[in-house]
């Protein structure tokens, strides 16, 4: 079982968005990201930065013929912290689901 670990980095909303995409799947193009989370490109490198200074993610450029490509993935220390995120957010919610208290009969 993964343990729970609650992460302010990954927490923030574009990338929570950003590393639940990655972590269904190996690698992605940096287009396909920027499309399906619907960010400019400087806001999606920006993001992107971010998460690789945490060690979070990989990027590689390369060029296909002319035209450059740029792929993204999840590292192993990402996924991990990722999983542990989730963990840590369903507990949040089984614990609000514990103190909910019943309506009047």
């Amino acid at each position: 079982m993964t343990a729970a670990r609650f992460d302010e980095l990954i927490h923030a909303p574009t990338r929570l968005a950003i590393v639940s995409l990655l972590a269904a799947t190996d690698w992605a193009e940096f287009r396909y990201v920027k499309e399906t989370v619907d960010l400019s490109d400087s806001a999606l490198s920006k993001q992107l930065t971010t998460l690789e200074e945490a060690g979070y993610v990989e990027v590689r450029k390369g060029f296909v013929g002319k035209r450059p490509r740029t792929t993204v993935r999840l590292t192993p220390t990402g996924r991990g912290a990722f999983s542990q995120h989730v963990a840590a957010l369903q507990e949040i919610v089984a614990r609000a689901g514990e103190t909910i208290l019943p309506g009047p009969a």
